[in-house]
């Protein structure tokens, strides 16, 4: 295995974006046959991209291709402006999967002309492009071209515009010749067909409007994406002989059986096992499960991550979790909302052996599933932080001058210095671990009433949580923070980014569209309006800086928020949802956007991040046997991707 002393964190770096690499420390502890395991569940979560490639976007698949047999067959001047910027759109394309920007949705546009780029794909052997039957270089040009550089074609994977019939106006391919108002119909009849413990109707399908009326095209293994799909089954059944239980072969199956039928109830059954499996080193999730990129949040965008546990990090969610009952109960929202009982709530921190699907190039730093709400309240939930993804965002961040350009001064600078690295992963625990698993709808209420405002509630909700808790003296007394006085340094980061510098991240001009991003300035306006002098924007030397006052009354703002948003949830309560969003979460003012952006440009900083995977590599001895598993970190970044391109391809 590669285990250099000095690893390097960042690669290259290209558009908005900077590649890192993540360490896979622990892997060498694993026996022979756990490092197997993780060889045969890191196929099956490769497996899957294609799958997420075409559900972002019905063009996406076949622009990629197109662009991938332009730029390894391209026989020009590969130092021209025009090629390099086709490089760079590639690279963009394929780090979003496809041509939908990855966080916020907004499609971006090739920089080299298009009349270079039809002549690139012209020049491109036939052979080798993504042609329909009986489509010639020509048409496939005439069909791709207006969709990769008009503005007003398809331009919003997910729109989220108050007003716009959202699915009319989304190009996530999700939905087919179906109105937003005819897909809610459509699944409002599923449900009111259900009793207390309803399938997570329109999860794993497309739905579409032809001549015989709205139906489902399900995505399993003899339906849509099945050529994927029984890849992945294939490498999910060879990892049965590793698994290190009886628990584990159980959950697998049940994935198995799932993917196999489309049959919802079988994927209730396999979350169900999936909760329960406790024990083992080595985790998976794949399948179709974060519904953010569907604007009216019902389908599920495929995702794969293979995981190991950090034992020693691990003792720290393990306390939380153990908690988890006090924690709910001394929560400042209503009682009404509160569980009576906190069921199954489990922790762990991990290291990701390999990202895939939506949680690749850019992943996730914590997760908490299953999604459904009856599953949560009957059989709790599993929740993991994902700590070497974190130590790579830590370590890459080191000395970039970000906190000396917008932290307000050195007394705060040097308290986030101390205390910023824990307090982040303590938040991203109490997030996933209490936020997401606390609190209960009201019987009766629809957990999809939210509808397009229901992700950001929810981000907010469980942030809040975490917020609340992080100045809470049980943390004290459980060990889990050096000081009492820590927290603040969470909670300046938190509302500096809130309200000022995840704008960077944003175009001038656009509003913010993400459920993150929205819920983080949700938090962080509604907190400035209320704040009554605890929170100020202060002006110094011409920059714009967040100012805290009081960081007691802090607390007790966050603790109004989170009684109020955990009202909305249990009640269901669409119309305070609306206003809250569109009050505090969607515009952004000129004038600071501006500033904020004028000085990052300064820094010379990427304002994204993303991942390249290690390379796992089976190890044979002399007879050809498979012995192991090696690690090698040497893979660049184009190179993993045309590799992924060509060894995991399925569809089209």
């Amino acid at each position: 295995m590669n285990n250099a002393v000095h690893f390097v964190y960042t690669d290259e770096r290209f558009a908005d974006l900077q590649m890192l690499r993540y360490r896979l420390d622990g892997f060498d502890r694993l026996s022979a046959s756990q490092r197997k395991y993780v060889y045969c569940l890191a196929k099956a979560a490769l497996y899957g991209r294609d799958i997420t490639f075409d559900q972002q976007g019905k063009y996406n698949l076949r622009v990629r291709k197109t662009l991938e047999a332009v730029w390894e067959n391209y026989a020009g001047h590969r130092s021209s402006e025009d090629f390099l910027s086709l490089e760079v759109y590639l690279k963009r394309v394929w780090f979003s999967s496809g041509i939908y920007h990855h966080y916020g949705c907004e499609k971006f546009l090739p920089a080299c002309s298009e009349t270079f780029m039809r002549q690139a794909i012209l020049s491109t052997d036939k052979a080798l492009l993504p042609l329909a039957a009986g489509q010639t270089p020509e048409e496939l040009a005439d069909e791709l071209l207006p969709v990769m550089y008009r503005e007003d074609i398809l331009p919003k994977r997910v729109n989220k515009r108050e007003g716009d019939d959202l699915v009319r106006t989304s190009a996530c391919n999700f939905y087919e010749n179906v109105t937003e108002q005819e897909a809610e119909a459509y699944y409002a009849r599923l449900k009111a067909a259900e009793g207390d413990c309803p399938p997570s109707w329109g999860l794993n399908s497309k739905l579409v409007k032809d001549d015989s009326g709205i139906h489902e095209i399900v995505w399993k293994e003899d339906g849509l994406y099945g050529a994927a799909i029984s890849k992945i089954t294939e490498w999910l059944e060879r990892s049965l002989v590793f698994a290190e239980n009886d628990a584990q072969r159980d959950v697998t199956r049940k994935l198995i059986q799932y993917y196999r039928t489309g049959d919802l109830r079988r994927f209730d059954d396999y979350s169900i096992a999936w909760v329960a499996q406790q024990d083992g080193e080595v985790d998976y999730i794949n399948g179709f499960i974060e519904v953010y990129g569907d604007p009216l949040g019902l389908k599920g965008t495929w995702e794969g991550l293979v995981e190991f546990k950090n034992a020693e990090a691990t003792a720290r969610t393990r306390l939380i979790s153990e908690n988890a009952q006090w924690f709910e109960d001394h929560s400042p929202v209503d009682g009404r909302f509160k569980k009576p009982v906190v069921k199954g709530v489990t922790a762990h921190v991990i290291s990701a052996a390999m990202l895939g699907g939506e949680e690749y190039p850019s992943s996730a730093i914590g997760i908490n599933l299953p999604n459904a709400d009856w599953i949560r309240a009957r059989h709790g939930s599993k929740s993991v932080t994902i700590g070497n993804l974190t130590d790579a965002y830590n370590k890459a961040a080191k000395g970039n001058g970000f906190k000396e350009e917008f932290v307000i001064d050195e007394a705060t600078r040097s308290l986030i210095e101390r205390y910023g690295d824990v307090c982040d992963d303590l938040h991203t625990d109490l997030h996933e671990c209490l936020g997401h698993g606390s609190g209960r709808l009201l019987p009766g209420t629809n957990p999809d009433a939210l509808k397009a405002y229901g992700n950001t509630i929810e981000e907010a909700r469980a942030d809040l949580f975490a917020l609340y808790y992080l100045a809470d003296d049980k943390l004290l007394s459980l060990g889990l923070l050096p000081d009492r006085e820590a927290y603040k340094a969470e909670y300046y980061s938190y509302l500096m980014n809130g309200m000022m510098t995840q704008l960077v991240r944003i175009d001038p001009g656009k509003q913010i569209e993400e459920a993150h991003m929205r819920n983080r300035a949700l938090i962080a306006r509604w907190t400035y309006d209320h704040a009554e002098g605890c929170l100020a924007l202060v002006r110094r030397d011409g920059k714009t800086f967040l100012q805290v006052n009081d960081y007691i009354r802090l607390r007790e703002l966050f603790a109004r928020l989170l009684a109020e948003i955990q009202r909305i949830k249990s009640e269901g309560d669409y119309d305070a949802a609306r206003e809250l969003v569109e009050r505090y979460a969607v515009t952004v003012d000129a004038d600071l956007h501006n500033e904020i952006l004028a000085r990052y440009r300064r820094l010379d900083l990427a304002p994204y991040k993303g991942f390249i995977n290690p390379r796992l590599i089976p190890v044979k001895d002399a007879s050809g046997e498979w012995t192991d598993v090696s690690v090698d970190y040497t893979e660049g970044y184009a190179e993993q991707m045309m590799r992924y391109s060509k060894e995991y391809a399925t569809l089209i």
